[in-house]
């Protein structure tokens, strides 16, 4: 079996890569019956002849591979017919703008297996690039603190080379005494953790950080049933409000009261209240003053966050009253740090975890008859139809919704 590193197409350009040049060594030393081939790229953060320094094929023709591994959407023209490709697709929630893509796989005869889709028996994720969304988005959340503030002034992340350097420029700056809430349970939210730990953040309870004043700057990681609780007041547990999140309401503002800074790493469900909504935000008791939306919902459980922001671009101010995008530096705005698209600004660090994980978990399945499962539950296209599994995007693919 041939495998193939494909060169990302889609603009703007994304240096990420599933597998860097140190880890398609280890995948061909654990596999040594495994060919592997990389397709030159000019924008990868590793170049061509990082690769071909370990020993691996670069080439500009992927048509003799069988599997193909890619980072974002594959161009419908740059797609080959009957291979099977492992890419983020952006069609599992019927995305409009990529029905077109997935009709193409479907008529390709294509075998795809969705990055997002590779999940273990219980529905956990086994890859992903949350780790680093928080890493860099807990960076640009401090970044929009000094730049609106005028306190201190922090390097963008995309020219900083890992997460060491980001942390570096982070344990220069002075904070004061500055409340975090940190929400979230994945590796999101442990990434942005990562980097407060880092930078001796002193991590609090729940209780001490809605009661107790502080002289330093301290941070508290809450959980949905921190910030949401039952209508009939009764206790049970996260997985009673995963299962029936209609029979919730937010608890959010008891936090809001308190917090000066706002990490947004959790996992938003559909049906689940929202954190804020803007009516929320109008309330004189309402402090938050900083939101870093590393989920970044669009118009959805975070008030402020009306619209993603780009790298380029990364900072904007919502005003509570107007309900309006404003400047970030507007004395009355919240000011939002809502890229989606953090892991780019690290790609080196990013590409090397996402490798890692792959290699770990889906890689074995190819040599050892897919003994758990995890390419048979990842697969979303086969014989150009859709597997059962993901039967329910049919209409979708129809457009019919």
């Amino acid at each position: 079996m041939k495998f193939g590193i494909i060169k990302e197409r889609k603009n703007p350009p994304d240096r990420r890569v599933v597998f860097s040049p140190t880890k398609l060594k280890e995948f061909k030393t654990q596999f040594p019956s495994a060919e592997i081939a990389v397709e030159s790229s000019d924008i990868r953060v590793f170049s061509d002849e990082y690769y071909q320094k370990e020993g691996l094929e670069v080439t500009k023709n992927m048509e003799d591979c069988d599997v193909l591994f890619g980072v974002k959407e594959v161009p419908i023209n740059a797609l080959i017919p009957n291979k099977k490709y492992f890419f983020f697709s952006h069609t599992i929630k019927k995305q409009p703008y990529n029905r077109d893509l997935l009709n193409a796989i479907l008529n390709k005869n294509i075998e795809l297996f969705d990055h997002e889709t590779i999940i273990k028996e219980n529905g956990a994720r086994l890859i992903g690039f949350g780790r680093y969304a928080g890493i860099v988005g807990v960076y640009n959340g401090f970044r929009a603190i000094g730049l609106t503030n005028e306190t201190f002034k922090l390097p963008k992340a995309e020219n900083l080379d890992s997460q060491k350097e980001l942390i570096d420029e982070l344990k220069k700056i002075d904070l004061k005494n500055l409340k975090i809430l940190l929400t979230g349970n994945g590796k999101v939210a442990y990434g942005a953790k990562e980097m407060l730990d880092a930078m001796s953040i002193k991590q609090v309870s729940v209780d001490e950080y809605l009661n107790q004043d502080f002289v330093e700057p301290v941070y508290c990681l809450a959980d949905v049933l921190d910030y949401n609780k039952r209508k009939d007041g009764k206790v049970i547990d996260v997985f009673d409000f995963y299962n029936h999140p209609e029979n919730y309401l937010s608890d959010f503002m008891r936090f809001a009261k308190v917090t000066d800074f706002f990490i947004a790493g959790h996992f938003y469900g559909n049906g689940a209240p929202y954190l804020f909504t803007r009516e929320d935000a109008k309330h004189q008791d309402f402090n938050i003053k900083f939101v870093a939306d590393i989920s970044c919902d669009v118009d959805g459980p975070v008030a402020s966050t009306l619209r993603a922001s780009t790298i380029a671009e990364p900072i904007y101010g919502y005003h509570p009253e107007k309900e309006i995008e404003v400047d970030y530096k507007d004395k009355d705005a919240i000011v939002v740090m809502a890229v989606d698209n953090l892991p780019c600004e690290l790609p080196k660090d990013a590409s090397e975890g996402f490798g890692e994980m792959f290699l770990e978990n889906v890689i074995p399945a190819f040599f050892n008859n897919d003994k758990d499962g995890v390419l048979k539950r990842a697969k979303m296209t086969e014989n150009g139809k859709l597997t059962e599994r993901f039967s329910y995007l049919q209409d979708y693919v129809d457009g019919k919704e």
